[in-house]
């Protein structure tokens, strides 16, 4: 687990090793299709309204999503991809209150696993800054990271049928 703040910026990093080929988890994370399957925030509004435009995978692609104050309101556009070693997200938020992030997944294929890392960087708003008082953005999403990396690894370990 990595994490660093600066007066301006926070970052939030959490990595796993996932027993399954880079080319394997990485169909998983670049395409918000199938994140349904393991993104840590799955399940917490049954309600939640998503869209999904642009290409379905890769550069371009773009998940929006409406839900209840839990779940929020926002979009993710990817914005880089290197098959299948990295993705790179524009992370919007704009309820419960507006944030803009970019969230990186780095891929490091070893044989038979493969090193995955986790990151989200953005700048501190005015509402970051209080929360941050009394909650770090690491303590916000960094279990929530945890868990969908934990959620990833399962579902790409898991036998295809």
């Amino acid at each position: 687990m990595t994490t660093a703040e600066s007066d301006n910026t926070f970052c939030v990093e959490r990595e796993t090793v996932i027993h399954a080929s880079a080319t394997e988890v990485f169909s998983r994370l670049d395409n918000f299709h199938r994140w349904v399957d393991w993104s840590p925030w799955e399940g917490i509004d049954e309600n939640m309204q998503r869209t999904y435009s642009g290409p379905d995978a890769g550069v371009g692609a773009v998940y929006a999503w409406d839900g209840n104050r839990k779940a929020g309101k926002g979009e993710m556009r990817i914005t880089s991809v290197v098959a299948p070693t990295s993705v790179k997200i524009d992370l919007a938020f704009l309820k419960p209150f507006k944030s803009r992030s970019d969230v990186t997944f780095t891929l490091a294929p070893s044989g038979d696993t493969t090193h995955v890392t986790w990151t989200m960087i953005g700048p501190k708003t005015l509402m970051s800054r209080i929360m941050g008082v009394f909650m770090s953005m690491d303590k916000i999403v960094g279990r929530d990271f945890e868990k969908g990396l934990a959620q990833l690894k399962t579902m790409s370990e898991a036998p295809t049928v």
